[in-house]
């Protein structure tokens, strides 16, 4: 008696691919992930390589892991993936405390994000 499979949270054409502990704050990796949404995957990644932003490393992984599965675990075709959605939400943050004059102490926040990545296979027409 084994538990029951869990369906899939994507279409039969989708594969996904989830980042969850992302250096840095949501509302910077937002401005990374705005970049490749909608876009062909092969353009997308182009676009993170040559990007000046430090983020767009990480939202490369996750988006080459997200082919990655769409090739290897759905028997996707690669050259027809498109990033249908990349989500960006909160995760954990860090305290820390910084010393500071007079005795005084001061808190750091270091956040953490996830990112949620979906490519999907479009027919070319």
């Amino acid at each position: 008696m084994s538990k029951p499979s869990a369906p899939r949270k994507v279409g039969d054409n989708e594969a996904l691919a989830v980042g969850t502990m992302i250096r840095g704050s949501a509302r910077k990796l937002n401005l990374v992930a705005q970049l490749i949404r909608g876009r062909k995957v092969e353009e997308a990644l182009n676009i993170l390589k040559f990007s000046p932003k430090a983020m767009s490393e990480d939202v490369y992984k996750v988006l080459a892991s997200a082919v990655a599965n769409a090739e290897n675990n759905h028997n996707l075709d690669v050259d027809a993936l498109v990033v249908s959605e990349a989500s960006v939400g909160k995760s954990i943050t860090m305290k820390r405390f910084a010393t500071r004059a007079r005795g005084r102490s001061t808190r750091i926040e270091k956040p953490f994000s996830r990112l949620r990545v979906v490519v999907r296979e479009q027919e070319e027409a």
